[in-house]
């Protein structure tokens, strides 16, 4: 770039926050303005170049000035967006309005109340929750109250910096393909600076507060199979975020007795100062969990994370420690649990639903139950979506390796909640037989073969990542290490592609659609594929 072309970036990045500071609501927010108007001619032009772009998953990012980061302008330029695609595409979305929760990241109070007074403006009735509320609280609720879309603000399990902006549609499952882009379409024709607000008390602003959580809570118990068993000792940590409470009234409108917590992590806390990272699949994110539950006498430790739709959990070994499960293994329990225990009305059209980097394992286990397995695009909105896609077949159970889980038939959308709930009973039931969680997944192994899984990541840039697994799929491998490549098999929504090594051994590759980096996962049955996914990294360079 010649020196005047960098000259002119660098005054249009100037022009533009300039104008993004005179509309600026927050006195944070201007300060770091101020602070970059100041300072590197880089910052700014990264941070006034173009905009947060909404996707699949809403979005996500830092809370920061400008629009490449998350704050109040950005969100009531989304917010604008949005309820114009509803007006347009949805019939009555007006009177059915938008319903609207939040967790306790910074911000997201704020984020929240203006989506609502964007909608109010737009003549769009907007139903806010009045405190923190978990996620699956929120996805539930959209049915529940025939909301035309629901919005939830959190960024989930991201680092503590970071907030986010998730959209649902009017089942209870999240956006997917072509909503996402007609959505951000209609973004991209507002002016964030010049987002018209209704009044914060708007007589179309609804606030929304017990009831609609204590009718959550009254499905919960729904989700037992075995009620008739009695609980075994429970840990539990809400890692900062704002599950603990709703997960304590959920194990006792289930008739649980309730978990010994990690009281340090309890209670809702948006800095998370006890974990760097609150993701319950992080290494040291559950050790407090594990303390408590080994100080505890705990047979379960479960974990939520901060907007409490994921589960992680441990179990604890033979020599007195504790173990953290694998998404798959906690996926296995569940299944397991599930298909050996139908509830009355559940047929032979039972459906259970994995993406395509989980393990395969589910579809042997549905097979062996008379049941269908669906396999979906990496994603939980696709899970969703499949099953909405079969309503000729009764949908019992999905899940994904990375901590997603849905026991029950609404929300559609993973519920760390309900899982939890159930993950309790699937502990106490094999306490009744004389086994441990353990013992169940080593029966399952004797079963089925005992599946291993195995990840990797690549770090690279998003272009390189993406052409590097476009060459792999233009000349697919024909040997992995010594093992023969028998099946290739490209799936082009997902970007990814799958390597079938004989009958036990599969491996995958695909570029991440949110980090600079290409994932690998593994597969095999009596075996570990570890090693091979070394081989397969080192076929993408």
């Amino acid at each position: 770039m010649t020196p005047a072309a960098e000259a002119h970036r660098v005054a249009e990045a100037r022009a533009a926050a300039e104008r993004w500071m005179a509309a600026e609501p927050d006195a944070d927010m201007r300060d770091e303005l101020v602070a970059l108007l100041g300072g590197s001619p880089d910052e700014l032009v990264e941070r006034f170049t173009g905009r947060l772009q909404f996707g699949t998953a809403g979005l996500r990012a830092a809370v920061g000035a400008g629009p490449q980061r998350m704050n109040r302008l950005v969100v009531q330029q989304a917010a604008a967006g949005l309820v114009d695609y509803l007006l347009v595409h949805v019939p009555h979305a007006a009177e059915k309005g938008v319903i609207i929760g939040y967790d306790a990241r910074r911000k997201s109070d704020s984020f929240a109340l203006d989506t609502a007074r964007v909608c109010a403006a737009r003549g769009v009735k907007a139903m806010l929750f009045e405190f923190v509320v978990p996620t699956p609280v929120l996805a539930w609720n959209i049915t529940a109250t025939g909301a035309a879309a629901g919005v939830m603000v959190t960024a989930s399990h991201n680092p503590p910096a970071d907030n986010g902006y998730k959209v649902y549609l009017h089942t209870g499952s999240q956006i997917v393909p072509p909503a996402d882009t007609l959505i951000s379409s209609h973004i991209d024709s507002i002016d964030p600076c010049t987002v018209a607000l209704a009044p914060a008390d708007h007589p179309l602003i609804q606030r929304l507060g017990r009831a609609e959580v204590e009718a959550y809570l009254a499905d919960v118990p729904s989700v037992r199979r075995c009620p008739e068993v009695t609980g075994v000792p429970v840990a539990y940590t809400a890692m900062h975020g704002v599950g603990g409470a709703t997960l304590m009234e959920a194990f006792d409108a289930a008739g649980l007795p309730a978990p010994a917590v990690v009281a340090e992590q309890q209670e809702p806390n948006g800095s998370f100062p006890t974990v760097s990272f609150p993701n319950p699949e992080e290494p040291g994110a559950m050790d407090l969990l594990m303390a408590r539950a080994a100080a505890s006498g705990a047979l379960l430790a479960i974990a939520n994370d901060p907007d409490a739709d994921r589960l992680g959990v441990a179990i604890p070994t033979p020599d007195g420690g504790w173990r953290r499960l694998g998404g798959d293994e906690i996926g296995w329990l569940l299944a397991d649990h599930i298909l050996r225990h139908p509830l009355p009305g559940e047929g032979s059209n039972r459906l259970v639903v994995t993406t395509l980097v989980s393990s395969s394992l589910l579809g042997r286990m549905a097979a062996a139950h008379g049941a269908t397995c669906l396999e979906t695009f990496t994603g939980f909105k696709w899970i969703g979506h499949t099953v909405l896609e079969h309503p000729e077949l009764h949908f019992v159970f999905g899940y994904e390796q990375a901590l997603g889980y849905l026991v029950a038939q609404r929300p559609l959308d993973k519920d760390g909640i309900t899982a939890a709930v159930l993950m309790a009973e699937v502990a106490a039931v094999a306490a009744a037989e004389g086994l441990t969680l353990q013992d169940r997944l080593d029966a399952i192994a004797a079963e089925f073969g005992r599946h291993v899984m195995a990840e990797k990541s690549v770090r690279m840039p998003p272009a390189d990542g993406a052409a590097a697994v476009a060459r792999l799929r233009a000349n697919p491998p024909t040997h992995v290490g010594a093992h023969e490549v028998t099946a290739v098999q490209w799936f082009d929504e997902a970007g990814l592609l799958r390597l079938s090594l004989g009958d036990d051994v599969r491996l995958q590759v695909r570029p991440s659609g949110t980090e600079p980096k290409v994932k690998l996962y593994g597969e095999g049955i009596g075996a570990d594929p570890a090693s091979l996914l070394d081989d397969l990294a080192a076929l993408l360079a």
